[in-house]
């Protein structure tokens, strides 16, 4: 029998540290194991004993692209613990940060890490020598998030601003504005990314996913909304356990989730267009199409193409909420502790991130659970490179572990999210 193993000993152009062998017989890929090897960071544990307020600030260490996304699953599990619902200009802020936190880590991913696959690149930097423009403008998308991330969230990296109740400090209105221009620009440059993505040579796919996706009804779903999948699933976010399980692999330190008795599933761009393409503003919705997407996309190479278009939702959204700004009379709404189970999920750029907290009557955290995105897609990364390997047997190797490595970043994982937890089994004889 003809055995061959490809491995790919470090993925390059992802954020943490991962690597993927390939198991070939007769002709067959047998395997795929994408083997997470960071080292578990143990953030549940960690959050066992502290006040719900410390959380918000432990948890934006999970990852240093997209913080926003962690602290608000937070705010939103302990929020509903406690009873409290945040509306109004709050709410309002709230999506606007979510909205810088999406440009900036989509305008990274797009042009620095995921384009140099579809233009014949090793780096972005080497792809600027004949591509600077591409580059220039993805680097102004990223400014132009990160801009909103500061004037919200005290810093760019790892927010200081944000809390249980709302903010620490809520902006003026004149400070604010001063969003405005560079958004217009970034706006016009996120319709160019759209465009320019559209160009791309995209590998001919048509994957069977089960999407999952928060599903709001009323809006293109930030940080609310139920939890709806491809196959009919509808339910609130209190009933997510009930639906869903984790489950380890012995290759990976990265906890695994399918849906109770269904299987595997996809969360991210994919799922969210899925689910909401309806919902997206008017001008991502005109440039999807101008693009060439219809209402549903399953081939994962123009997950690209989809995030592009959410980077122009993004700019949108967040200029339709500096134009209806009005000051809130708080910062916060009143936080009074009691004991309860809180849960919340929001949609982090790559996907459905979902916590659980049991709170004690003090406001002490006493068990935790955080479910992020890129442990959630991991078995259908896997099951996307046997699909995809098989049909690329032919290629040179060099070539075809490059298309493996392309095939991982469609996914844009967040490697270093995935990490927060291990189950231990030890064994003895």
């Amino acid at each position: 029998m003809a055995r061959k193993t490809i491995k790919v000993g470090y993925l390059s152009r992802v954020e943490g540290e991962a690597r993927l062998e390939l198991s070939i017989r007769d002709g067959t890929v047998r395997a795929a194991r994408l083997a997470i090897f960071e080292s578990p960071r143990f953030f549940e544990a960690l959050l066992r004993g502290r006040h719900f307020d410390e959380a918000v600030d432990i948890n934006a260490r999970i990852c240093g692209i997209c913080p926003v996304a962690y602290q608000m699953s937070t705010v939103h599990a302990v929020e509903d613990a406690f009873g409290i619902r945040i509306a109004g200009p709050l709410r309002a802020l709230r999506r606007l940060i979510y909205c810088g936190e999406w440009i900036e880590s989509h305008a990274l991913h797009i042009c620095m890490l995921h384009a140099p696959d579809f233009l014949g690149y090793e780096s972005a930097i080497a792809m600027a020598r004949d591509h600077p423009q591409a580059v220039t403008r993805g680097l102004a998308l990223k400014k132009a998030g990160n801009a909103i991330l500061a004037k919200l969230g005290g810093r760019e990296i790892h927010p200081v601003n944000i809390r249980v109740g709302g903010f620490y400090r809520v902006p003026r209105k004149r400070e604010l504005a001063e969003l405005v221009d560079p958004l217009e620009r970034a706006r016009d440059l996120a319709l160019e990314t759209v465009r320019w993505v559209a160009g791309f040579d995209f590998p001919r796919s048509e994957r069977p996913y089960t999407f999952v996706a928060l599903r709001h009804g009323r809006e293109y779903p930030f940080n609310e909304g139920r939890v709806a999948s491809s196959d009919g699933l509808d339910i609130p976010v209190r009933a997510y356990d009930a639906h869903f399980e984790e489950y380890q692999v012995p290759h990976s330190t990265a906890l695994r989730s399918r849906i109770r008795g269904a299987g595997h599933y996809l969360t991210g761009p994919l799922a969210r267009y899925h689910l909401n393409a309806d919902l997206l503003r008017p001008v991502a919705r005109e440039a999807a199409k101008e693009a060439g997407l219809g209402p549903s996309c399953r081939n994962p190479y123009t997950s690209i193409l989809v995030r592009a278009v959410e980077v122009l939702h993004a700019c949108d959204e967040a200029l339709a909420i500096l134009a209806d700004y009005e000051e809130p009379e708080q910062p916060a709404v009143a936080v009074e502790p009691k004991a309860g189970v809180g849960h919340g999920a929001t949609e982090a750029p790559r996907g459905l991130l979902y916590h659980r907290y049991v709170l004690d009557g003090e406001g002490i955290i006493r068990d935790a659970r955080i479910v992020p995105p890129t442990a959630q897609n991991q078995a259908v990364i896997e099951e996307d490179l046997v699909e995809h390997v098989q049909r690329s047997l032919d290629l040179p190797e060099e070539a075809l572990r490059h298309r493996c490595e392309q095939t991982v970043r469609n996914h844009d994982p967040c490697i270093s999210c995935a990490t927060h937890f291990l189950k231990l089994e030890v064994e003895r004889e």
